[in-house]
């Protein structure tokens, strides 16, 4: 499966499709308990990662969003 993950291209082999916790493991994302993921323009909750399968020809982006400062 071919995607664009932080506007890089990636490939997943022997794929075709996974859903969003799928890919996070797949991926190796680090931190994957703390990431916001943006799958074609429309930010996730994390309670649709389950339900959500992303396909061949998706972007995706995963965001870390930190807190802190005066």
């Amino acid at each position: 499966m071919n995607l664009t993950v932080n506007g890089k291209p990636s490939t997943v082999d022997g794929a075709e499709s996974l859903n969003v916790t799928e890919l996070l493991s797949a991926l190796k994302v680090a931190q994957a308990e703390y990431v916001t993921v943006e799958l074609n323009g429309e930010v996730l909750e994390r309670e649709a990662f389950d339900a959500t399968t992303v396909k061949d020809g998706d972007a995706v982006e995963f965001l870390y969003f930190m807190g802190g400062g005066k």
